[in-house]
């Protein structure tokens, strides 16, 4: 605890030298910040760009839709402000010295225009990140988190368990390799029940999020644990533009109710004050023939508001609760000889609950000094609870080789965050500096030998973990000329692991900590190109258990990454993207949780490239395309990096057309991913797939209309595949193969909704 609250010091340490520090070098007194916002809801608009005219300064707006430009002499200015879907504006105004300007600056909604994304900014490829979300069909937080080009997703245990990822060469599985987090909260679980990094999104209600910002690579000093192979953040609306009350109705008896309803008036609402909630119900008996009965229900209650002239509040409660029954994986020869059907099981009493509770308080600052100064604290509390069984009769011939995952916990955390926009030399710069505290208080992480869910034969695992970790990070933004930016940062992360193993009565604790410097440059080498390298160190923690029981750098690994590439406007209304990467893991140890035991991991090394284009054929009609390959090896016994690494992804693309026309949208959309290997000699393939899915909405003032067709080709498709060692009843011996999971049939879904 002594470390954790010194890492905490330097990080208030850090923002405390922001704020002194940088306010001597300006010669001029008068202020210029504001906020950009949608004229017509009122909504704030994050990632617009704010410039101003004759001068190197400029700013985005961030999540509040809050800019600061700095000081300035007093004098005439205009600013222009831009952002994807909205009319560009120009503002006059007067700066005097002495006092504060901040401007309230609406925005009008217009019609996307590819050819005004701004491909110097900072989030200019956040800017097509919104464009996807706004033109692609989403029907799951899941969807959203296909909008990351070159991340695909598999569900293998009846659609309530965590998501199994891939991305970059990596096979994240829970979530070991990609940070996740919503409105600021973790979404991975550090030694969870099934798995280190286990990130599950079922919380979120799709309808509800405003925003996913993602990035690729350990590049961002701001992002710590987990984020190896890149981050996804999640942000939910402030404020809602109406109320909603929706119900939807899909193949193999599925259907799902939504209410989402703006709780104040209006007079509150011009003021600055939002308050509104939003449930969701779902059920689905799943296109297996044992019925998988999945049932969902989420509420979230948030509030935004303008608590000061300075000051922006956010407070949010939500819960979630789910239960399902699972098919689980079913092997390949139970299929071939007859036994079950593609969509059968040997062991149909797989399945799971889990609950997820949370609050969150985020207060977001404007000092008088420039700087914008972020608070924010959380607590979540969360239950788990899996039955599976991927071996079936191996082990135990009589009962089966059913096993439990289960695990009670309760998460606190804190962070801090300070930026400034200032001059050092005369060039303009941006500071970044913050710190944080989670710990993670998990009763009962228990791994058992049971028998049709209700018969406990015996505990592989059980204990109580205490993971601690703290952490401080700056970044310092450098406009060296008009063309070229620097990107500096470093970041230090401090961790304490404690298991209490209720077994053997043992209890140990070991400290452990990760340095991560960055270095990213950015050469905008024409108005329509800009170049790019990007440089990094981060890495994963693993999971208590191994920790106390193998310490070392390993169970910290380090992953250093390293790219290049850029973002072109070959024509008018096309932006071309491109990224040749690597990403060398440092050898590590894994803890299985399947079986409870830890593995020795092998130093990897990845490499690839990533190919993104977006075009706006017509003003109403928009091409997208996605490919992405990856060379991803481990080292052999001798340290050759030569083995191939179980499913990773190779070569994999999505793309599709979509429509906007007034009131009708829709789009045509494929998605893609090549055979693969399933083991380290490439002697068993997992077998890849082509999708082709389609959907269309038609919207009133009042009324939402909308259908999709999943997998409109019918194709028989394999979702999750696994090489695994299993014995069916009445084997003689076991047998290696692939066992896998079916993807969906061709599968429909309406959808009515009345906005009031």
């Amino acid at each position: 605890m002594k470390i954790a609250c010194r890492i905490l010091t330097i990080g208030l340490l850090c923002i405390l030298v922001n704020i002194l520090a940088t306010g001597p070098l300006f010669a001029h007194d008068a202020i210029l910040r504001g906020r950009v916002f949608d004229a017509q809801t009122g909504n704030a608009l994050s990632g617009a760009t704010v410039c101003l005219q004759g001068t190197k300064t400029g700013a985005l707006t961030d999540e509040n839709g809050l800019f600061n430009l700095g000081k300035h002499a007093e004098g005439s200015y205009t600013l222009q402000v831009r952002f994807l879907g909205y009319q560009d504006t120009l503002l006059y105004t007067v700066l005097r010295d002495h006092l504060e300007n901040s401007l309230n600056i609406p925005l009008q909604p217009a019609a996307i225009e590819l050819a005004a994304v701004d491909i110097h900014s900072e989030k200019g490829l956040a800017a097509i990140s919104g464009l996807d979300l706004h033109l692609r069909p989403i029907q799951s937080a899941q969807d959203m988190l296909r909008s990351v080009p070159g991340l695909f997703i598999a569900q293998h245990a009846g659609g309530g368990k965590a998501e199994q990822i891939f991305l970059r060469g990596f096979d994240i599985d829970p979530g070991t390799d990609i940070r996740i987090s919503a409105d600021g909260l973790p979404v991975n679980m550090v030694s969870h029940a099934h798995g280190q990094g286990y990130a599950d999104l079922h919380f979120i209600i799709p309808e509800t999020v405003r925003e996913v910002e993602f990035a690729k690579g350990p590049y961002d000093a701001q992002q710590g644990d987990f984020a190896t192979a890149g981050h996804v953040a999640f942000r939910s609306l402030n404020r809602l533009d109406h109320s909603l009350l929706k119900i939807e109705s899909g193949s193999f008896n599925t259907w799902r109710g939504l209410a989402m309803v703006d709780l104040l008036g209006k007079s509150l609402r011009e003021k600055g004050h939002s308050l509104y909630i939003a449930a969701e119900h779902m059920y689905s008996r799943g296109y297996f023939e044992s019925p998988q009965d999945l049932k969902r229900t989420n509420a979230m209650l948030k509030y935004n508001g303008r608590i000061s002239p300075n000051s922006i509040l956010s407070a949010s409660l939500s819960g979630f609760g789910s239960n399902w029954r699972a098919s689980g994986q079913i092997p390949q020869r139970a299929v071939d000889s007859g036994q079950i059907s593609a969509f059968g099981a040997i062991d149909p009493n797989e399945g799971g609950t889990t609950h997820r509770h949370q609050a969150n308080v985020d207060l977001h600052s404007a000092l008088p000094n420039g700087i914008q100064l972020r608070n924010q604290l959380f607590a979540i509390h969360y239950d788990f609870d899996l039955f599976s069984n991927f071996t079936f009769f191996l082990d135990d011939s009589l009962n089966g080789d059913q096993i439990r995952q289960s695990e009670s916990r309760k998460i606190l955390g804190y962070n801090l965050s300070a930026s400034k926009e200032s001059e050092f030399l005369g060039l303009p710069v941006q500071h970044e500096t913050g710190a944080s505290l989670r710990a993670d208080f998990v009763q009962d992480v228990h791994l058992s030998h049971t028998a049709n869910q209700a018969t406990l034969l015996a505990s592989y695992a059980r204990g109580d973990v205490r993971q601690l970790s703290a952490s401080a990070f700056f970044k310092e933004h450098i406009h060296v000329s008009s063309r070229f930016r620097a990107d500096f940062g470093i970041r230090y992360d401090q961790f304490r692991f404690q298991y209490r193993d209720a077994l053997s009565g043992a209890d140990h604790a070991v400290w452990q900590g990760r340095l991560s410097p960055k270095l990213n440059l950015h050469f905008s080498a024409h108005q329509k190109l800009e170049l790019f390298l990007l440089s990094g160190i981060g890495f994963h923690s693993n999971d208590t258990r191994v920790v106390v029981a193998q310490s070392g750098p390993q169970t910290l690994p380090r992953a250093n990454g390293l790219e290049t590439g850029f973002i072109l406007k070959p024509i008018e209304g096309m932006i071309l993207t491109s990224t040749a990467w690597a990403l060398d893991m440092q050898q590590e140890f894994v803890y299985v949780g399947d079986a409870g035991v830890v593995e020795p991991g092998a130093r990897s090394l990845r490499a690839g490239l990533d190919i993104s284009l977006r075009y706006q054929i017509l003003p109403w009609l928009f091409a997208d395309v996605d490919y992405n390959f990856a060379h991803p090896r481990s080292a052999n016994e001798n340290g050759t990096l030569d083995q191939y690494i179980p499913l990773a992804p190779t070569h994999t693309s999505i793309g599709g057309i979509s429509l906007q026309q007034g009131r009708l949208s829709a789009s045509l959309r494929y998605r893609y991913l090549a055979d693969r290997s399933a083991n380290t000699d490439n002697s068993r393939t997992a077998e890849g797939y082509f999708l082709l899915n389609a959907m269309v909405q038609y919207q009133t003032r009042k009324i939402i209309l909308g259908a999709s067709i999943d997998n409109i080709l019918g194709s028989s498709w394999k979702e999750a595949q696994f090489e695994t060692t299993s014995r069916l009843p009445n084997e003689p011996a076991p047998i290696t193969e692939i066992h896998f999971t079916p993807g969906a049939p061709r599968t429909l879904k309406i959808s009515l909704g009345y906005k009031f």
